[in-house]
C-alpha cells in the first residue's frame, strides 16, 4: 500500500491555480534546468500563491483540512525550510497549533539549531512542504524532527511530481504523505485549459518516466 496520496477535493482546482498565476509553468520547446542539472519541461514555485490572497488563503484552508482529516491527533506544525515555513505558519494559525521549523543544516551560528521553536519530546507533528520531487530533503526534515523527539505522524504538500522514487522514499521511511495536485491532473487541467494540445501531451509526459535523461 502506497503511503503517497492526493487529496481529489482539490487535485484539479489547485493545479488550476497554480498554472492561472504562472506557479507551475510547462515549457517543452526550452526546458527549464533545475538545479540538479535534470532538464525539465515543468517548473513549479509555489512561494508566488503567497502574493494572492485568495489562492493563499484557498491553500491555507485546504492543507488544514487535510491535516485535520487525516492527521487529527496532531500536536504540532512543522515547516520544512524554506519555502514550507510561510504554508506552515499559516496552516498552524488556522489549526490554532504551535509552529516549528526545520532547517536544511543547523545554524552556523547561535545555538546552532536545527529546529527553531520550541521542542517538546514526544509531541506529534506534522510537516508542511509546498513542493516533493525525490523526497530527499523532506525526508531528511523528518528524520531531524524525529531526532530531536519528536513523533512525525504524516507530511502534507501542495504539489508532487509523482516520481516513483519519492513513493519508494516514503513508503520506505513509513511516512504518510498528502498532496493537494500532483503532475497527472495538472497535465489534465493544462489539456482542458488548452495551455498544452494533445500532441505535446505525451512529449511532456515522457519527461517523468526518465527525468534524469530526458532530452
Amino acid at each position: 500500500m502506497s503511503n503517497v496520496n492526493i487529496f481529489e477535493e482539490t487535485a484539479m482546482p489547485v493545479a488550476s491555480k497554480l498554472l492561472q498565476i504562472e506557479a507551475i509553468k510547462l515549457n517543452y520547446k526550452n526546458p527549464f534546468t533545475w538545479s540538479s542539472g535534470w532538464k525539465s519541461p515543468v517548473y513549479c514555485d509555489n512561494r508566488l500563491a503567497l502574493s494572492y490572497p485568495d489562492i493563499r488563503n484557498y491553500i491555507k484552508e485546504k492543507l488544514a483540512k487535510v491535516v485535520s482529516t487525516h492527521f487529527p491527533e496532531a500536536e504540532c506544525i512543522a515547516g520544512v525550510a524554506t519555502a514550507g515555513i510561510p504554508q506552515g505558519v499559516l496552516v498552524a494559525d488556522q489549526l490554532n497549533l504551535p509552529f516549528i521549523y526545520v532547517r536544511p543544516k543547523p545554524k552556523e551560528h547561535g545555538m546552532g539549531n536545527l529546529i527553531e521553536g520550541k521542542v517538546q519530546k514526544g509531541q506529534k507533528v506534522v510537516l508542511i512542504e509546498d513542493l516533493i520531487s525525490t523526497g530527499g530533503s523532506s525526508l531528511k526534515a523528518a528524520q531531524a524532527a524525529e531526532e530531536a523527539g519528536f513523533k512525525v505522524i504524516g507530511m502534507v504538500a501542495i504539489f508532487t511530481y509523482g516520481f516513483e522514487v519519492a513513493q519508494e522514499n516514503f513508503n520506505q521511511a513509513k511516512i504518510p504523505l498528502t498532496c493537494l495536485s500532483d503532475f497527472n491532473h495538472l497535465l489534465k487541467q493544462a489539456v482542458e485549459s488548452k495551455y498544452l494540445g494533445e500532441d505535446q501531451l505525451n512529449y511532456v509526459q515522457s519527461w517523468r518516466l526518465d527525468p534524469a535523461n530526458w532530452k
